[in-house]
C-alpha cells in the first residue's frame, strides 16, 4: 500500500492538466514513455535493494558502487527535495481546508504538519497505518473516477452531456507537435517522484525482501491503471483547450463536463488525503535519509539516534524545521526565493534516477562476477539500463532550451554543484568498490 500511496500524489490530481494543456491529448505519450522510465529504474533499485535492504537505499547503494562523495551527495539532495516538499503539501492542505472552515491559512498548515510529525515521532507503525489509509482513499477515488469516465465515453452514464473519444481528436491527437510531448514529459516524468519510497520503508518491515520484490513487480499495473488511465479518460471526454483545465484540475474540469459537478468537494477530499499523504512520506523519507546518512557519519551523530521505539526524532525535527525556515524566506528576502528553492526539487527525481542507473551498472557487474543473483533482475541488461541513462540526460538536455524549464534546471544544476562539492570536500574523488558490493550481498543472504 504504501508503494500506492508513492504513485498516486497531488501531482496526479492536480498537476495533470498542465501536462495536458502542454501536450494535448498526446499526454498519453508522456506520461508512457515517463512511467516506463519509472518502471526501469525501480526495476533497477528492486535489484540492488533485494541483495540489501536499507534505510539508505540508493545513497547507500552509491556509496558501495560510486564512492562515498556519490553517496553524500545523492543522499542529501534528496533529503533535501522531500524537506522543501513539506511546507508546499502542508500549505495545499490549508488551501483546501480554508474553503470549508473560515480559520487563516497557517493554522491549517501548522496543525496538519503537527498532527503528521506527531504520528511520525510515535512509532514508524504509524507512518505505514496511516499510509495503508491514504493510499485506500486515493485508489478509490481513482477507480471510481475511471468507472465514471468509461461509463460517460460508452454514453451509459445517465444525463451527461458528453460521451465518446472526441477530446482526443477535436483539436488534433498531436496538437502542439511532438514538442509539446517532450516539453509535458518534463513536467510529467517528475509527478512520479515518491515511487522509490517503499525500497526504504521495506528496511524497516519484517519481510523485506518479499515486499521490494512484489512493489516493483507491481509498479507496471499501478502506472498503466491509475495514470495512464485517468489521463486517457479526461483527454478523451473534455475540451482540453479551455483555460478551465487548468484553473480547477484536469478531474475536477472532468466531472463538471459529463454532470457530476457535485462530486467535486468528495474529489477535495481525495486531493487533501493525497497532500497528507505526500506530507507524510515526506516526513518520513526525509528523515530517514538524513538518519542513514549520520549513520556513515555523513550528517550530525544526532540525527542517528533514535528514540526506544527505533525513531530517529532530531531527523524529523531538522527535516520539518528546515522545510518552514524556507517558506520563512519568502517575508524576509524578496523575488520569492522559496519558489526558487522549490524548482530544485523537481529536477532532484531525475537525478536520482540517474544515480541509481549508474550504481546499478556497477553493482551488477559486480555480483555478476562473483556469481550472486539477487530477488529482482533488470531486463535486458546493460542494455535497457544504458537506454535510461540516455533518454534522462535527454530530457535534461531539453529542459535546458525550454524557457519555462531553464531557471529550475539552472537552479537545480547549482544545488547539485554545491553538494557534490561537499561531497568531494568531505571524501574525495574516489572510486566504488566491488568488494563492499559483493560484501552487502553475502552479509544480506547470511540474514
Amino acid at each position: 500500500m504504501i508503494s500506492l500511496a508513492g504513485v498516486i500524489g497531488a501531482g496526479l490530481f492536480v498537476g495533470s492538466a498542465h501536462a495536458i494543456q502542454l501536450a494535448g491529448p498526446a499526454a498519453i505519450i508522456s506520461y508512457a514513455a515517463a512511467g516506463l522510465v519509472v518502471v526501469l529504474v525501480m526495476r533497477m533499485l528492486g535489484e540492488m535493494a533485494t541483495v540489501n535492504p536499507d534505510t539508505g537505499s540508493f545513497s547507500v547503494y552509491a556509496d558501495r558502487a560510486l564512492g562515498r562523495w556519490a553517496g553524500f551527495s545523492i543522499g542529501w539532495l534528496y533529503w533535501w527535495a522531500w524537506a522543501l516538499i513539506i511546507p508546499v503539501e502542508a500549505t495545499a492542505g490549508a488551501q483546501i481546508l480554508t474553503t470549508w472552515f473560515d480559520w487563516p491559512q497557517w493554522v491549517f498548515a501548522l496543525l496538519i504538519t503537527a498532527v503528521l510529525t506527531g504520528t511520525n515521532l510515535v512509532s514508524v507503525g504509524n507512518y505505514g497505518e496511516f499510509e495503508f489509509w491514504f493510499a485506500l482513499i486515493k485508489v478509490v477515488v481513482i477507480v471510481g473516477f475511471i468507472v465514471l469516465g468509461v461509463l460517460a465515453i460508452l454514453g451509459l452514464l445517465p444525463h451527461s452531456p458528453v460521451s465518446g473519444v472526441h477530446g482526443l481528436f477535436d483539436h488534433g491527437f498531436f496538437a502542439h507537435g511532438i514538442g509539446g510531448v517532450f516539453a509535458a514529459m518534463l513536467t510529467t516524468t517528475t509527478t512520479y517522484l515518491g515511487t522509490e519510497i517503499v525500497t526504504i520503508a521495506a528496511a524497516e518491515s519484517d519481510h523485506p525482501v518479499s515486499g521490494i520484490r512484489k512493489a516493483v513487480n507491481s509498479v507496471i499495473w499501478r502506472i498503466s491503471l491509475f495514470y495512464l488511465g485517468s489521463v486517457f479518460v479526461v483527454v478523451a471526454l473534455v475540451d482540453w483547450t479551455r483555460p478551465e483545465l487548468a484553473q480547477v484540475g484536469s478531474y475536477q474540469f472532468t466531472l463538471d463536463s459529463i454532470g457530476l459537478g457535485g462530486l467535486t468537494t468528495v474529489l477535495d477530499l481525495a486531493i487533501l488525503t493525497a497532500v497528507a499523504s505526500c506530507l507524510n512520506s515526506a516526513l518520513y523519507t526525509a528523515s530517514r535519509m538524513a538518519f542513514s546518512l549520520a549513520q556513515r557519519g555523513d550528517a550530525p551523530a544526532a540525527f542517528a539516534r533514535t528514540s526506544s521505539r527505533g525513531v530517529p526524532v532530531a531527523a524529523i525535527l531538522a527535516s520539518v524545521v528546515v522545510g518552514f525556515a524556507c517558506v520563512v524566506l519568502n517575508y524576509v528576502l524578496p523575488d520569492r526565493i522559496f519558489g526558487y528553492l522549490l524548482s530544485t526539487a523537481g529536477c532532484a527525481a531525475l537525478f536520482v534516477y540517474l544515480c541509481i542507473s549508474f550504481t546499478q551498472l556497477r553493482s551488477r557487474r559486480a555480483l555478476d562476477a562473483a556469481g550472486m543473483r539477487s530477488g529482482v533482475r533488470m531486463w535486458l541488461f546493460p542494455w535497457l539500463t544504458y537506454a535510461t541513462i540516455a533518454f534522462i540526460l535527454l530530457v535534461l538536455v531539453m529542459m535546458a532550451f525550454d524557457p519555462e524549464q531553464a531557471q529550475n534546471l539552472w537552479f537545480s544544476l547549482i544545488v547539485l554543484a554545491v553538494v557534490l562539492a561537499a561531497g568531494f570536500w568531505r571524501h574525495g574523488f574516489t572510486g566504488g568498490s566491488d568488494r563492499a558490493i559483493v560484501a552487502a550481498a553475502e552479509a544480506q543472504e547470511h540474514v
